[in-house]
């Protein structure tokens, strides 16, 4: 029998229970939403508009972690930037966004409604870079204290070595694996040491901005870190280097209206797309006992999936080697 996943007990009676437990009445209306991570709903609340609640998975982050998390959403939306922060949850003891009910933690947000950006116009990356302007000024008034860094040690080594000491690497692959993963670690190790560092979303794709009436509402800090500015930049290149050579600038062009943009960062880019990859096939394998990854996920783990996976490692190694990208 398969190991029973604490995700197994969050029933749709538990979250309305949770939901009710801070004063809200729910209508029975419990729309499961595309989430992994962390489970999130939305929730029917009685004559009101309903709320997203996002439970958050156990081990994960601390109590303040979390709040770090919405403290800065919170910092975002009093500074009139289109970020979407928790509610407060007034009826709790102690006014507070993040609240506890049978083991496991949530906070609750309005619904925030919006598309996918279009990235293919250069006239939306300007805004784009604007917007995010805005969010490294106040992400670099002050640091996170109980966060942790993007680092070639959390994101590469440590990836590097739950993939090969949990076994997901098969055996006609791993010397490969190794070898690929050793040139690249090395070739990165002290990139991000002198790098300035400031509280940014950390997951900046496609799918955490819901475009709406020409604004990009940024949702989902739940990956936010202390990292350099470029991390929430880099994520809405595509093409080839001419191609993203003309969105970065379009991108800093917006950016540079609020905040100074260090082009020095752009050199950046490759490594954190490398580590990036590197954290994302971990991050399958550390989910691996979550029923909901193998079901999203039935590609991962496959002889296909790391050929596919160690081929684009190799790409990475030339694209390291290569000039970065350039503002003029």
């Amino acid at each position: 029998m398969a190991k029973a996943h604490p995700f197994d007990q969050l029933s749709p009676d538990l979250v309305m229970d949770a939901v009710e437990s801070v004063g809200l009445r729910c209508d029975a209306r419990i729309l499961e939403l595309n989430s992994y991570e962390n489970r999130v709903y939305q929730i029917g609340i009685e004559d009101e508009a309903p709320v997203i609640g996002k439970f958050y998975r156990p081990e994960r982050w601390s109590d303040e972690q979390i709040l770090e998390e919405h403290a800065l959403t919170l910092e975002l939306w009093e500074q009139d930037i289109s970020a979407v922060p928790p509610l407060w949850l007034t009826t709790t003891p102690v006014k507070t966004t993040l609240a506890h009910h049978e083991g496991f933690r949530f906070a609750l947000y309005p619904r925030q409604g919006g598309r996918a950006p279009n990235l293919d116009d250069l006239e939306n990356l300007e805004i784009l870079g604007r917007t995010l302007g805005r969010v490294h000024l106040v992400g670099a008034a002050e640091p996170f204290i109980s966060r942790p860094s993007i680092s070639v040690a959390d994101y590469g080594q440590a990836s590097r070595e739950y993939l090969l000491g949990a076994g997901f690497i098969p055996p006609d692959f791993e010397a490969s694996y190794r070898n690929v993963t050793d040139q690249l670690i090395e070739s990165m190790m002290g990139l991000l040491d002198d790098v300035g560092q400031i509280r940014v979303h950390g997951d900046c794709h496609i799918g955490n901005i819901l475009w709406r009436d020409e604004v990009p509402h940024f949702v989902d800090f739940d990956d936010a870190r202390m990292g350099p500015a470029i991390q929430d930049l880099w994520m809405m290149l595509s093409g080839d280097q001419t191609e993203a050579g003309q969105q970065i600038r379009a991108i800093v062009r917006g950016y540079s209206d609020f905040r100074d943009f260090d082009a020095s960062e752009l050199r950046l880019i490759e490594p954190l797309r490398t580590l990036r990859m590197m954290y994302h096939a971990a991050w399958l394998a550390r989910r691996w006992d979550d029923p909901a990854f193998p079901r999203a996920f039935p590609f991962f783990n496959t002889n296909h999936y790391w050929a596919g996976h160690i081929q684009q490692l190799i790409d990475q190694t030339d694209r390291l080697a290569a000039d970065p990208l350039t503002l003029y």
